[in-house]
């Protein structure tokens, strides 16, 4: 018998959804001009034991043509439709609707995975471990002039910094247009969520236990800026891969896939158990748990 696990395209009107695999059910949001098949490295690691439902958003990838807006609840809803109660996993503007999910649905996100994604991206007063203010306005201009040149500028700055960049660039390149290029029309609308959302006021009123994974040599999402984050959810676990930067789940897929396993496994337990797992922090997937020390900036 073929002990393989099942790969299916769900082919329904709207964004295009891969599922894969077996086990307890995660879905999967990519990061900015990317699409689904970025996550492949964690594939290989998970599918053997989790059902991974990986989602193209809305003008990428096999869901070019799909017009629904790139907006928070839009998106979730059609995504939550037509998945089950899940693990939710976003990577950088895939951690927004990850997050926005968590927040007004849990009765069908049972956890939440944050990777190199804060609910705020950009620095304001009392968030200042995060981006300039005008970063995602200027690739919005640059990509009007330049759209390859901007595309392949954004995927660099994800690798810079990773001790395997070469080949984490190498594979982002691949994947780019791998499923055809992203409408403008998308790449528009997530720059314009990157600037302007702002849900850090929707972390302590979580109910789901979370995981924020970093890397240490981030520049897009500084991992202070993930600490912050993590501080302002009541049952958080932060994990910062000390080589990694904004792509750390392709060049330290084991390092990932194992802090994803920890967090599912301990989440499943009872807290007398170990599980539940109040706010700890884990440098570079090592497996101690320390308290998360420190508090988020004051808001004033």
């Amino acid at each position: 018998m073929d002990d393989s696990p099942l790969r299916i395209t769900d082919m329904s009107d709207g964004m295009h959804i891969e599922v894969t695999g077996c086990g307890p059910a995660i879905v999967m949001l990519h990061g900015w001009a990317l699409n689904g098949g970025v996550f492949a490295p964690l594939v290989q690691r998970l599918s053997d034991r989790y059902t991974l439902y990986l989602v193209d958003l809305p003008g990428h990838g096999l869901s070019h043509a799909d017009a629904t807006p790139l907006q928070l609840e839009a998106c979730v809803a059609q995504i939550a439709a037509r998945t089950p109660p899940a693990l939710w996993l976003g990577w950088s503007l895939g951690g927004l609707f990850a997050l926005h999910a968590a927040a007004t649905r849990p009765d069908r996100v049972q956890g939440l995975m944050m990777v190199c994604a804060t609910p705020r991206f950009v620095r304001a007063p009392d968030w200042p471990n995060a981006v300039e203010h005008d970063v995602f306005n200027q690739f919005g201009d640059e990509l009007q002039r330049n759209y390859r040149g901007t595309l392949e500028r954004f995927i660099a700055l994800d690798t810079h910094g990773s001790d395997h960049a070469r080949a984490e660039l190498r594979l982002l390149r691949e994947l780019l247009y791998a499923r055809g290029e992203p409408a403008m029309r998308a790449l528009q609308e997530g720059l314009q969520l990157l600037h302007d959302s702002d849900l850090r006021d929707l972390l302590p009123t979580l109910q789901c236990p979370s995981l924020w994974i970093g890397g240490r040599r981030d520049r897009l999402v500084p991992s202070a800026g993930m600490r912050d984050a993590a501080a302002l959810a009541s049952r958080a676990m932060q994990i910062e891969i000390a080589r990694g930067a904004h792509a750390p789940f392709i060049g330290h897929a084991d390092e990932v896939a194992q802090a994803i396993d920890r967090f599912i496994s301990s989440s499943n337990r009872h807290p007398r158990e170990g599980g539940d797992p109040a706010t700890c922090a884990v440098v570079s997937g090592q497996a101690t748990r320390n308290p998360v020390t420190g508090s988020p900036p004051s808001r004033g």
